[in-house]
């Protein structure tokens, strides 16, 4: 538990970028997903399926540089749309590359073609997500994203450890239980409603659900991630925070999150009512 604290404390100024927002988020989360997709094709390698990196590379940066905001793109279409095209356009090029790579059947399993275009879809386009809030007039809602998925975390993990009798999930994390999670998505909505209330308190009640259902993205982020290390073999994705293991043990659930936020910023705004 001590590394753990230690590790959580080095990573705090980490959240200076969250306030900078803008080119500082961008780059943060464009390397939360390129070092998250090298450890993810890297455990792929215990199954002996062997996913490309480089179409993986490429494929991740193409998906950043379109942020539009960023780009200075001057477009009449609705921010909304345009990066809904935007991204479509992206998951077919990333499906078709994927598919193209497995054409070599002499060298090539079918299994690296599918965990190619996976890791592609599961990590850097989650990631993606939070550059999207960023770019909303909703922008601090990104806070939310870190809150409810470390704020769930670190309020399951306690709540756990005190209170915890009822396993919750005992194949994937054997030390996660129903309890825990419960004080997890409590935890979370409060802490979220209470950032709702000092920073946007019209948005005060919107941030306490937000929290309670990011909450529960995050620990299906968790799960997913464990489900994955399960089938590899392996106990964590790298050894880059100690105590923690690699980018991807530490934000698995924030990438998670981060869909989550930005569609009900979307509905919210009534963005979605064509």
């Amino acid at each position: 538990m001590k590394t753990r604290i230690i590790s959580g404390l080095i990573m705090a100024p980490l959240l200076i970028v969250l306030y900078l927002g803008g080119w500082f988020l961008w780059a943060a989360a464009l390397l939360i997903a390129i070092m998250g997709l090298q450890e993810f094709y890297k455990g792929w390698n215990n199954l002996d399926v062997h996913p490309s990196k480089e179409i993986g590379y490429v494929m991740t940066v193409l998906l950043f540089v379109t942020a539009i905001p960023y780009g200075g793109l001057e477009s009449t279409v609705p921010p909304f749309y345009a990066n809904m095209m935007v991204m479509c356009i992206w998951v077919f090029l990333t499906a078709a590359a994927g598919m193209i790579y497995g054409w070599k059947i002499d060298r090539r399993g079918t299994y690296d073609a599918v965990a190619t275009v996976t890791g592609l879809v599961y990590i850097p386009f989650f990631t993606y997500h939070m550059v999207l809030i960023d770019m909303t007039e909703y922008s601090l809602f990104i806070w939310i994203v870190v809150i409810a998925a470390f704020g769930s975390d670190i309020f399951a993990y306690f709540t756990g450890y005190f209170l915890g009798k009822h396993k919750m999930a005992p194949n994937l994390s054997p030390k996660k239980t129903i309890e825990g999670a419960v004080g997890g998505l409590i935890g979370s909505s409060l802490l979220s409603g209470l950032f709702g209330f000092i920073f946007m308190r019209e948005m005060a009640l919107v941030c306490l659900v937000l929290g309670l259902v990011g909450g529960a993205a995050g620990m299906a982020g968790d799960l997913t991630a464990s489900m994955f290390k399960r089938k590899m073999g392996i106990k964590d994705y790298g050894t880059l925070i100690p105590g923690h293991g690699g980018i991807m043990d530490r934000f698995d659930s924030v990438i998670f999150v981060a869909p989550v936020v930005y569609y009900a910023i979307c509905a919210l705004t009534g963005i979605l009512n064509i």
